[in-house]
């Protein structure tokens, strides 16, 4: 018996592997400069996660669960609540599963009452996520907010947990300022495909019940980001209100494994290349048909069935040959595969089948699941190779090709709402993930294969029925596996910044309003400082600079609170911009990026060097040689020191056949895995979810960053809250300065600065044309003056009535109390003086309304209307502005904005004086 899975054994696993790590990291630096390695931190948490998963291997499936399943403790500056999700939308999501998979698809599922049951009667939960800081924001203001993530955490569909993924989520809530809703759904073997499935679409209905779609973005990683995409296309057939936009992280989007990535070695990523295997228990691996009789298994469907067998040449006494096939067939069973020769010359087979039987040799040497058998195969050195174990935990063998397993088998993803895919350039299941990007933005051009057409769209109808989807597709050099994991790492940091923007930029295109966002300029010191050696640090400057002065900008604006401007110039080879910028115009629907580890953004390969681009419609979804070659490695060593623990598993299942199961619905015919068709009168409760001491100290690891930060921002709003009550006659008293030096005193250290906010606006990257388009300008739902910017397109062409220079939202300068004309913000005086008459006599601040001005005469401003300006500028008068007289229609001296407000430019106040100073030369 070995050791169990806990902290204590995962922790003498895996220290080993740390101490090796961090002396090879410094003795061996040469292999790993200019990959995410060279990061001492980057390499430390991936060989400890490739260690963990290589430890779990050893131990059962039920264990696993176990470990990662453990209760974590909740940080006291994030807000937690556990809901249930009640029985009517679970009812309601499962009919529109039952309508999305028809009847076809219920067959092969094995019925549509069984993957409704749920252990114990329990209810669905899922728990709300956010910062304890909006969520009393919220509260004060009650508002139940607009701004909701659905997020769905991996594990492969069988391992993995809301407490396990929560230092991730919160971090997507503290970037996003969102509440996020994270469904604690059914796990694979015991609940497979479409369980999970089901559970999710449960849990947006839910969330449809309490906010508008415009409101929400759904979100996952890995296996939650395959069912996100499995969602939407419900969501979209159906005719359920889409979300504002999708967020697609690593999705495990082909179980057949047949794009060629899945060939490589998988240096640069934690997922095994052989894939995920482990020690025999009750769940796993489920037995074959081989194994019990037909008549007695109770489900119909079996990971696999033997050959087919004419009848005529069925004969009724044993001989040697058969007594050795029945050898050979328990050799199978006890390998999980079998091996035999493609073609027999010494039997020639000539009956009227001889065509079908050539077809079923056809497609077992291109790697296809004969839809009888179920048996996976594909020829190697000659040999053909049937699998007959299970391949994949979350669905029987042969559902593996259906289109919602495995959505890049999908007719079309076209018709869907914008999607940022991030896609880690080391990992495994790269090639599949650029495929979907593309295949959603050019539906037409990478349709399925015809058989798979002709089964889930024979009348063609979703290929031409549903347009292009808008596609931000970034592929992350040489990152591992959801690089999110490792979220205390430099490429983390910025990958978490591009789906906050892209998130807020959904929403505000959805919801037609800036949408504001924190721009945590400092990740970047914060991570040097506290993660990195010096001598790392030192090499990434020399890198940055080497590369040139667009390399350099990123960390020169890391060390301000002035965020640059966005450009959209042409890329080239040093890169035109860092993650987590404004995002430029979708191209053909696509956003094609390449983002090195210093966040620094590329232009992607063009489609004729992508491998994934130009597989025939036939190859995928096809088994191919490479992963099947290491696959046959791994399972000779794994029959070495399991298969006789799996032999007597599988005894006692059988005994417990004879026994019988209870609670099977009639007709039903769950697959072998299942627990709703496994159920015996003496199933033992659920246990209850203990504190895990191992996953508390790897989720506050994940969170020292979040709470950096959030210690930060607490200590500066203390310190402008004692600024604000200070008395602004005691500093003048004091110094016997004037009052525009009034509160200077009170200016926060630097390293207790707040972030920047950032106002996200649609700017119209979707359209066509590439242009924006007019909107009616809404106030940000909370400003800071000083703090605040969003961004236009500065290369778009101008239009009628549209200024081409960046615009920004609404900002006033408040009113000063002291009767000073110069601004003042948090004590703080500006080095400036704005007098605009008030209705009711003396002086009132206003906004730097000329930032905003537009050419209105004029039409457009152009280099025309800059020498107009310019010149108006020099005589002293606004004439050459185009700026009209404008009538004062309320009391604080801002103009009525509703014409304004219908040519898409916001209110501002009137102008009555703009004097421009000069200089005698």
């Amino acid at each position: 018996m070995g050791l169990p899975l806990n902290t204590i054994t995962v922790s003498a696993a895996i220290t080993p592997a740390v101490v090796s790590t961090w002396f090879s990291h410094y003795l061996n630096r040469k292999p790993l400069r200019e990959k995410p390695t060279a990061h001492i931190s980057y390499d430390l948490g991936l060989h400890l996660v490739r260690r963990f998963v290589e430890f779990s291997a050893l131990h059962t499936i039920e264990e696993l669960q176990a470990f990662t399943s453990q209760w974590v403790p909740v940080p006291h500056w994030v807000k937690s609540e556990e809901v249930e999700i009640p029985n009517s939308t679970t009812t309601a999501a499962a009919e529109h599963l039952e309508a999305q998979l028809g009847p076809g698809g219920i067959e092969q599922v094995g019925g549509k009452q069984w993957w409704q049951w749920r252990r114990d009667d329990a209810l669905l939960k899922a728990e709300w996520i956010e910062m304890r800081k909006d969520y009393n924001d919220r509260k004060e203001k009650r508002d139940k907010g607009r701004r909701v993530m659905l997020y769905v955490h991996g594990g492969a569909y069988y391992f993995g947990s809301v407490d396990e993924h929560r230092y991730q989520i919160q971090r997507h809530a503290r970037k996003l300022k969102a509440r996020c809703l994270a469904p604690r759904y059914r796990l694979a073997p015991q609940f497979p495909f479409p369980c999970g499935l089901h559970d999710c679409l449960s849990a947006y209905l839910y969330l449809l019940s309490e906010y508008e779609p415009t409101s929400i973005v759904v979100a996952g990683d890995s296996a939650g980001g395959g069912m996100i995409l499995s969602l939407l296309i419900i969501l979209r057939d159906q005719g359920i209100p889409l979300p504002a936009g999708g967020i697609l992280i690593s999705p495990w989007v082909d179980l057949m494994h047949s794009f060629p990535s899945l060939s490589g070695d998988g240096k640069m990523d934690y997922i095994p290349s052989d894939g995920f295997i482990h020690k025999p228990s009750a769940s796993w691996p489920p037995p074959t048909l081989e194994a019990v009789e037909e008549d007695t298994m109770p489900t119909g469907v079996a990971a696999a069935t033997p050959t087919k067998v004419n009848e005529e040449d069925k004969t009724t006494t044993k001989s040697a040959e058969e007594d050795e096939g029945e050898a050979k067939e328990r050799q199978d069973t006890r390998r999980g595969y079998s091996i035999s020769l493609p073609t027999d010359p010494d039997h020639n087979v000539k009956t009227s089948k001889e065509n079908e039987t050539n077809q079923i040799y056809r497609d077992n040497m291109t790697g296809r699941i004969e839809t009888s058998a179920h048996v996976p195969s594909v020829v190697i050195d000659g040999k053909l190779i049937q699998i007959r174990d299970q391949i994949q935990m979350y669905a029987p063998n042969h559902l593996l090709t259906h289109p919602l397993v495995s959505p890049a088998l999908q007719p079309s993803l076209g018709g869907l709402p914008p999607l940022l895919i991030q896609v880690g350039g080391g990992e495994m299941l790269r090639d599949e993930q650029i495929y979907i990007g593309h295949k959603a933005a050019n539906p037409a051009k990478y349709p399925p294969s015809k058989e798979t057409l002709d089964k889930y769209d024979p009348d063609r109808k979703h290929l031409s029925r549903f347009g292009p989807t808008d596609v931000q597709l970034q592929v992350w050099e040489d990152l591992c596996h959801v690089g999110h994991t490792l979220s205390w790492t430099r490429p983390a940091k910025y990958m978490y910044r591009s789906v906050a923007q892209f998130g807020a930029w959904a929403l505000a295109r959805a919801q037609r309003r800036p949408i504001d966002i924190d721009y945590d300029s400092s990740d970047t010191d914060d991570e040097i400082d506290s993660e990195e050696s010096e001598d790392s640090a030192q090499n990434d400057k020399k890198e940055l600079h080497a590369n040139g002065d667009t390399a350099t900008r990123s960390t020169q604006y890391a060390n301000t609170n002035t965020l640059p401007l966005p450009s959209f110039a042409p890329v080239t080879a040093r890169g035109t911009g860092t993650a987590g910028d404004p995002l430029p115009p979708f191209k053909n629907h696509m956003i094609r990026q390449r983002v090195d580890r210093h966040g620094k953004i590329h232009d992607l390969a063009p489609i004729s060097e992508l491998a994934a681009l130009h597989l025939s419609p036939d190859e995928i979804g096809v088994l191919k040689e490479g992963p099947v070659r290491k696959w046959l490695a791994r399972q000779e060593k794994w029959n070495k020191k399991f298969a006789s623990t799996k032999i007597s598993l599988q005894k006692k299942r059988r005994k417990q056949l004879e026994q019988g199961y209870v609670g099977i619905p009639e007709g039903e015919k769950p697959p072998p895995t299942a627990l709703a068709g496994r159920r015996t009168n003496d199933m033992p409760r659920l246990a209850k979810i203990k504190k895990s001491w191992g996953m508390s100290m790897w989720s506050n690891w994940g969170s020292k960053h979040d709470q950096i930060l959030i210690k930060r921002d607490t200590t500066a709003e203390q310190l402008d809250e004692v600024a604000q009550r200070a008395p602004r006659d005691h500093n003048r008293s004091r110094s016997g300065t004037s009052r525009s030096r009034s509160g200077s005193n009170a200016r926060p250290r630097r390293n207790s600065r707040r972030p920047s906010v950032r106002n996200v606006i649609d700017e119209g990257q979707a359209n066509e044309s590439g242009r924006p388009q007019s909107a009616p300008c809404v106030k940000a739902e909370s400003p800071t003056m000083g703090h605040t910017r969003s961004f236009s397109d500065p290369n778009a062409s101008p239009v009628a009535g549209q200024s081409r220079y960046p615009t920004s939202v609404e900002t006033v300068i408040p009113p000063s109390n002291t009767g000073s004309t110069r601004p003042t913000h948090d004590g703080i005086a500006y080095p400036f003086r704005l007098k605009v008459p008030q209705i009711g006599g003396g002086d009132r601040n206003s906004s730097m309304v000329t930032l905003d001005s537009d050419g209105e005469d004029g039409g457009e401003t152009g280099v025309d209307g800059e020498q107009e300006k310019e010149k108006a500028e020099t005589n002293g008068n606004t004439s050459g502005l185009g700026l009209k007289p404008t009538e004062i229609n309320d009391e604080n001296g801002f103009i009525d904005n509703e014409n304004e407000i219908g040519n898409g430019k916001p209110g501002r106040p009137p102008i009555d004086r703009f004097v421009t100073a000069r200089e005698t030369l």
